[in-house]
């Protein structure tokens, strides 16, 4: 079954899948949720070209293109699942902060299941960095009861000594700091000083992106 999904989400447009499973649920009134699934799309190289010095209005169409694919495949995808008697919950690839908004959290870090999953690991700029395609991908998630195995081990830092990010991030977000797993994410990231910043952006698109330590990251190997 989790071989017929992971086809299932790839034949819908994924371009990674994951498995992992949790401490518990984030769904607090379905603490069976405890599965995650992995769900990533590639961003185009040439668009990710286009950022400079700040993001480009092709990035910030791209980037929304991105996250309606990824809502589109884990909705089929939890559709699936429940058709085989599980439940699912399809978590959207840009969510909803939670009620806190100065807190800057979601409901379910997509980043977390990614990691477990075996995929990547969290790099110094915050990002999830995917072993086959660098941080140039956005996720999107895919909470159930199905019993699932990761398929891969859990990936440490992989940054190492590198402060590409670090020096481009216009924000002054990135610490530099490794990430270790278990770490908070203000002990080496500022996601309100990612977010004042990307508000200066606003004339791309009626959102804020930026997209400036994807562009100068390693791994991403723009050709």
């Amino acid at each position: 079954m989790q071989n017929l999904i992971k086809q299932n989400l790839i034949s819908l447009g994924a371009d990674l899948v994951g498995f992992s499973k949790l401490d518990s649920s984030p769904i607090l009134d379905q603490p069976n949720l405890v599965y995650a699934i992995t769900v990533a799309v590639k961003l185009p190289d040439a668009v990710l070209k286009t950022i400079m010095e700040r993001p480009s209005q092709q990035y910030f169409h791209e980037y929304r293109t991105a996250n309606a694919l990824l809502d589109r495949i884990t909705f089929l995808g939890a559709r699936l699942i429940e058709n085989n008697g599980y439940s699912a919950f399809p978590i959207a690839a840009s969510q909803s902060t939670s009620d806190d908004k100065s807190s800057y959290k979601a409901i379910f870090p997509h980043k977390t299941g990614a990691l477990l999953s075996g995929l990547g690991f969290i790099g110094k700029s915050g990002l999830f960095i995917s072993t086959k395609f660098g941080s140039k991908i956005r996720l999107a998630t895919i909470l159930t009861d199905m019993p699932l195995n990761p398929e891969l081990p859990i990936i440490k830092n992989g940054c190492g000594d590198c402060k590409e990010c670090e020096r481009a991030c216009p924000g002054g977000a990135i610490s530099g700091i490794p990430y270790e797993i278990g770490m908070k994410r203000d002990d080496f990231f500022s996601a309100e000083k990612c977010s004042r910043n990307m508000k200066n952006y606003k004339d791309v698109g009626r959102g804020a992106v930026c997209g400036i330590c994807i562009k100068v990251c390693p791994y991403n190997r723009l050709k």
